[in-house]
């Protein structure tokens, strides 16, 4: 249906920047929302930070002011500009599309998780 590839993950020192990149494909009619998410061991998932297809855009408290999510609509692709990136940053992200396909209905789709390793 729809696919997610994500890139740029890795490892930085604390201090250091990473730029995150998802790309979706398939049959997408219209995109409500691309987003980014987190997962660090032992922890619950949580919301990074989230565009709508207006341009919206939320943050979780931990990163705003770091972290920038954007997009490119001819693209279908969102990034997530990670910058002052602190050792609690570390954890898996993944990337998450949701939105409405031309032959099926609605899909909510995920990619395969990238890991995000910062050394202090």
């Amino acid at each position: 249906q729809v696919q997610l590839v994500e890139s740029g993950g890795g490892l930085v020192q604390a201090g250091g920047s990473l730029r995150l990149s998802c790309a979706a494909s398939g049959d997408i009619f219209s995109m409500n929302a691309m987003g980014w998410y987190r997962q660090a061991p032992g922890k619950q998932r949580e919301s990074v930070a989230v565009i709508t297809s207006g341009g919206s855009t939320n943050y979780a408290d931990s990163v705003k002011g770091r972290f920038t999510i954007s997009r490119d609509n001819a693209k279908n692709t969102v990034y997530l500009q990670m910058n002052s990136l602190k050792p609690e940053d570390t954890a898996v992200y993944y990337c998450n599309a949701r939105g409405r396909s031309r032959l099926v209905g609605g899909f909510d789709s995920w990619g395969q998780g990238t890991q995000v390793t910062v050394s202090s």
